[in-house]
């Protein structure tokens, strides 16, 4: 039910240590890059991807049974990758931490979110997208919240079934930030990245990033001013929790290509403000659509990037009973919200079959369709 594409010895030495129960953290952002009409698919509209975070949230905490303030938007194609997690966390009774980094749109107060005090980023091409300041105190956050976290998810531990963190995100327009983040830390991940579109529309992210990057200037050599200039404001918090929480546990940084350049930025960041860290506590976890997707190259940019382990759910919705989970396997929508993580910790912790799963997704599905 998963592989392991790189790193290999080092992602089973990961395996085979991290069976406990993980703690699912989501932190939330939004870059005006994700307005730019058919930048991304998560969303119908520009419009709708406004509030698609919120709603994600919303459905992550409360599930399908919930009269939700945001509901789940129209997609091109497809169903938010958050039934998926949401199947998991429920079924599994996950504990749940969700982090406003930087939204446009107030996150429902249900949701209980911690707020980080952040602001979200203006779009990509500006080449300004977050105060340097605001970058810096979302760093810190990152750096604090991962420590207690990672205090947290050691307690009790025993070394074959070490609990850990999933650290997953909700940023539309996020594979965009991650090529511009990737490329100013000098990784050539251009046509590499993914995209919730079927077939990635690498001309046009390309585009918008090379504009970025041109308005801003020389390229720094301070990881936080490249966030500040580039980035968006979950990258910068997740590298931080991925720091410290790794001094005490594992983390499973949760999605495709965001959590590759969320890696490759922890990696800069640990090195250029002489952090302490243990980056072979870390994995990156993802599914099956993102590793195997043609129209991008993540295990070849994962092994640009080095030395991080690409684990991926093998979970195939082919034979579901419903369309817009069926389309996955037609490239659409591929991952988000933790979607992989949550299948990969559904097989570590219970040995979860592609039959549990694709019962406990549908599940969801079910009770959406009730509602």
């Amino acid at each position: 039910m998963i592989n392991i594409y790189t790193q290999i010895q080092s992602g089973k030495a990961w395996v085979s240590k991290h069976c406990g129960l993980p703690i699912f953290v989501c932190v939330l952002g939004f870059t005006e890059t994700a307005l730019i009409p058919g930048i991304s698919a998560a969303g119908l509209t520009p419009e709708d991807r406004m509030y698609t975070a919120c709603a994600d949230a919303e459905f992550l905490y409360h599930g399908a049974s919930h009269n939700p303030e945001y509901p789940l938007p129209p997609l091109t194609a497809g169903a938010s990758p958050v039934v998926i997690s949401r199947a998991v966390v429920e079924e599994l009774k996950l504990p749940i931490y969700i982090f406003n980094a930087g939204l446009i749109q107030a996150p429902p107060l249900s949701i209980s979110a911690i707020d980080l005090k952040g602001t979200h980023a203006l779009c990509v091409s500006s080449g300004n997208a977050i105060k340097l300041s605001v970058v810096r105190h979302l760093f810190e956050q990152g750096l604090e919240w991962g420590e207690k976290l990672g205090r947290e998810a050691s307690l009790g531990k025993n070394y074959y079934n070490q609990r850990y963190l999933i650290l997953s995100e909700c940023v539309v327009g996020g594979t965009t930030t991650a090529l511009a983040i990737l490329t100013a830390l000098g990784i050539n991940a251009a046509g590499k990245v993914n995209s919730s579109h079927p077939i990635c529309n690498h001309t046009q992210k390309l585009a918008v990033v090379q504009t970025g990057l041109e308005r801003m200037g020389k390229i720094s050599d301070e990881p936080l001013e490249l966030v500040a200039s580039v980035g968006d404001p979950m990258q910068i918090v997740v590298a931080g929790m991925a720091i410290a929480a790794s001094r005490f546990c594992g983390v499973m940084l949760a999605g495709g290509t965001q959590m590759l350049a969320v890696y490759a930025l922890s990696r800069a960041c640990a090195n250029f403000y002489s952090l302490e860290w243990q980056p072979d506590q870390i994995v990156v976890g993802t599914t099956r659509w993102v590793a195997s997707d043609t129209s991008g190259a993540t295990i070849e940019l994962a092994s640009l990037i080095g030395d991080v382990p690409l684990i991926a759910t093998q979970l195939n919705l082919t034979n579901s009973r419903y369309e817009q989970l069926r389309v996955y396997e037609q490239g659409f929508v591929k991952e988000g919200v933790g979607a992989g993580a949550a299948c990969i910790a559904a097989y570590l912790y219970q040995n979860w079959q592609q039959e549990q799963l694709l019962m406990a997704i549908e599940k969801q599905i079910d009770k959406l369709k009730q509602n």
